[in-house]
């Protein structure tokens, strides 16, 4: 319920917004907001071209195609003049995300297909695990630590095994093969969910531990940090860890205490210190790395894994063929199957996938979004906060709601401020700290049909905030 009446509130005060402003002559045309696609320019104004001044107007017919650039670096901006039919039509600035029709397109062939391909082959992989016998066999490992956090689901539950795997992708950067495990993790728990409209306590703690986005390897940041010839590309690695593992905390604790979960469980206290004294020896061997190391390490570390799980996952189906023969099927077969299944998965989230990025697109281009960000990061800035911290905040602002579009404000902030600065240091932060949360609520409790979330979306989004104010601490620390 929250959750829709957010995406109500996002889409109505926008469209207001659009209508207002096209009425009141701050905008010329809504075009851009329906058909536009990201960095097209945008058209301010039309005029004919006996109303430009001289010089203008004498350069544009002069200029060959009759188009004349002016540039202005102090607003971070061009200004072009087309001249055609008598008129001159004048853009400004460039478009921050696709319209409303290219975002649907988008949505369908840039985002789900790819997903459905995804979760196609993860699923098979996964039904593989179930008919070979190691998820239960995961599971049942698992089971004393799970049952503390999960105390709701029966000892050695499929689930145990899919939420592993889920947290296991995440904190190795592995997108495409978490969000599969993860789908396949919601599923399960509904099976046990007594009230099927509504999310239960084991959905919403594994929604945001999930969400709470704890990496280990931020591989796409990385790149993103070479690209901009950045001296050290992997030197933000550390503070995303830090970050991230002080947000998955957060979360737990938040959801724990929600829940009454017992926290003095002497099993969780040893998986929690196992995991801390894990995350301090890969951060030190790490550490000792020069700038090639660390750079082969991070990009070979998480690849190499996955081929592990994949390679685990053959070898062991192959080692049990009897068990697909009492089955009456083969491992191909069963993997056939399970691809099959996440091919309908993909197609049921769809419909949520599409109406909350339509959503977010009006309120990104109506300019909606770009005003509070200004309004918020002023207050920060009369706060006595750092013009570097501020210049940062429309990343943090804009991660819980579009991965591309805070993906979009880091890449300019190494452009504009320089890889090294620490605006691009904490944008990269922001970024890889924690997940896109209404995009992941959308897609989790879509795939299985949750009308109530309760209190998940509210505690994803306090931890989002926990983990800005926690990146902004650690950035200005380290750099």
């Amino acid at each position: 319920m929250v959750l829709s009446r957010f995406w109500l509130v996002i889409f109505i005060s926008s469209i207001v917004f659009i209508v207002v402003s096209l009425f009141t002559a701050n905008t010329y045309t809504i075009d851009s907001v329906i058909n536009g696609k990201k960095d097209d320019p945008i058209l301010i104004s039309e005029k004919y071209i006996d109303e430009l001044p001289v010089f203008i107007r004498d350069s544009i017919k002069k200029t060959e195609g009759q188009t004349m650039i002016i540039n202005r670096d102090t607003l971070n901006s061009d200004t072009t003049y087309v001249y055609k039919s008598k008129t001159v039509k004048i853009y400004s600035g460039v478009q921050k995300s696709d319209g409303l029709l290219p975002t649907c397109k988008s949505t369908l062939v840039d985002l789900i297909l790819p997903l459905i391909a995804y979760l196609a082959f993860f699923c098979g992989l996964m039904e593989l695990l179930i008919i070979s016998g190691a998820s239960g066999k995961l599971a049942k490992v698992l089971s004393p630590v799970f049952v503390k956090v999960f105390p709701s689901i029966p000892k050695n539950h499929p689930s145990i095994s899919y939420m592993t795997l889920n947290f296991a992708a995440n904190f190795l950067g592995l997108d495409s093969a978490a969000t599969p495990f993860g789908l396949k993790a919601m599923e399960s728990l509904q099976e046990i969910n007594p009230d099927k409209d509504k999310a239960s306590d084991a959905q919403i703690m594994f929604m945001c531990l999930h969400a709470s986005g704890l990496t280990l390897i931020a591989t796409s940041i990385i790149g993103y940090r070479a690209a901009a010839n950045a001296t050290n590309p992997a030197d933000v690695m550390l503070p995303c860890i830090i970050t991230s593992f002080i947000g998955t905390i957060a979360a737990f604790l938040i959801v724990g205490i929600k829940q009454k979960i017992n926290f003095k469980s002497a099993s969780l206290l040893i998986v929690l210190m196992g995991l801390i004294a894990g995350i301090v020896g890969l951060l030190m061997y790490v550490n000792h790395l020069d700038i090639i190391g660390k750079n082969y390490f991070t990009s070979n570390l998480s690849g190499l894994i996955l081929i592990a799980i994949i390679a685990f996952t053959l070898i062991f189906a192959f080692k049990n063929e009897q068990k697909f023969i009492d089955a009456n099927t083969t491992p191909f077969d069963t993997f056939v199957v399970g691809a099959n299944n996440g091919v309908k998965t993909g197609v049921t989230i769809f419909p949520y996938v599409l109406g909350m990025l339509v959503a977010i697109s009006l309120f990104r281009n109506s300019g909606l979004f770009e005003i509070i960000s200004n309004g918020i990061a002023f207050v920060f800035s009369n706060m006595g906060v750092s013009k570097e911290i501020t210049n940062a905040l429309p990343v943090a602002m804009l991660r819980p709601f579009s991965s591309a579009g805070s993906r979009g404000f880091l890449i300019d902030s190494m452009n504009t401020f320089g890889a090294d600065s620490l605006t691009a240091r904490l944008s990269s932060i922001f970024q890889c700290s924690a997940e896109s949360t209404f995009y992941v609520i959308a897609v989790y409790f879509g795939s299985v049909n949750i009308k109530n979330t309760r209190y998940a979306l509210g505690t994803m989004l306090l931890v989002d905030l926990i983990c800005v104010i926690t990146a902004i601490f650690v950035a200005t620390w380290f750099f």
